[in-house]
């Protein structure tokens, strides 16, 4: 992908994802000389990036593979849909319920990070585009102000019935294994 689609890309979506910013310090590294769309096309970048139209997704020192894909994905579906639309959707939301239900992919290098984007885009894509659909459903099905916390105000009695609940039903040879 080049400069000035990347650039073009973040200015739509509004989000500069670490994996394009990689690829723009990729091509600056291995071009000996830029051209003047390039030139100007970062200069937009950096006056986007300055004003906050766009907004960097911060990097971190180990990467979540899983959350480059799905924030591109539900990035590019919002979009879709916005463009089509009066919908307003909230790509934090859509990310975050959509990878609470996929599993992390992590690495601590490039190298690493690019074997699981290969085994994601291999083994993974469908379900991912499946839960970024779901998501987007239940952000269009249920607009922002009538939200209700999953867990109400409880006793302190009745948190701990919950919890026990839950439990039981996810570790429930727990404490048998922990006795033998």
């Amino acid at each position: 992908m080049s400069i000035e689609k990347i650039v073009e890309q973040a200015l739509q979506d509004g989000y500069l994802t670490p994996a394009m910013e990689a690829e723009v310090g990729r091509i600056c590294d291995n071009a000996s000389e830029l051209s003047i769309e390039e030139y100007m096309a970062l200069d937009r970048l950096m006056g986007a990036l300055l004003t906050g139209e766009v907004v960097a997704v911060p990097r971190k020192q180990f990467i979540n593979v899983m959350e480059e894909l799905v924030l591109t994905e539900a990035i590019a579906r919002v979009a879709e849909i916005e463009a089509t639309s009066e919908s307003s959707l909230d790509v934090g939301d859509i990310a975050a319920y959509a990878l609470n239900r996929l599993p992390p992919l992590y690495a601590t290098t490039e190298e690493g990070a690019n074997y699981q984007r290969q085994r994601a885009k291999a083994e993974l894509q469908e379900l991912i585009a499946l839960q970024i659909g779901e998501a987007i459903g239940r952000n269009l099905d249920q607009p922002n102000d009538n939200r209700t916390p999953v867990v109400g105000k409880s006793t302190g009695n009745e948190v701990l019935r919950q919890v026990s609940n839950l439990l039981q039903v996810y570790a429930p040879t727990f404490e048998q294994k922990a006795q033998s």
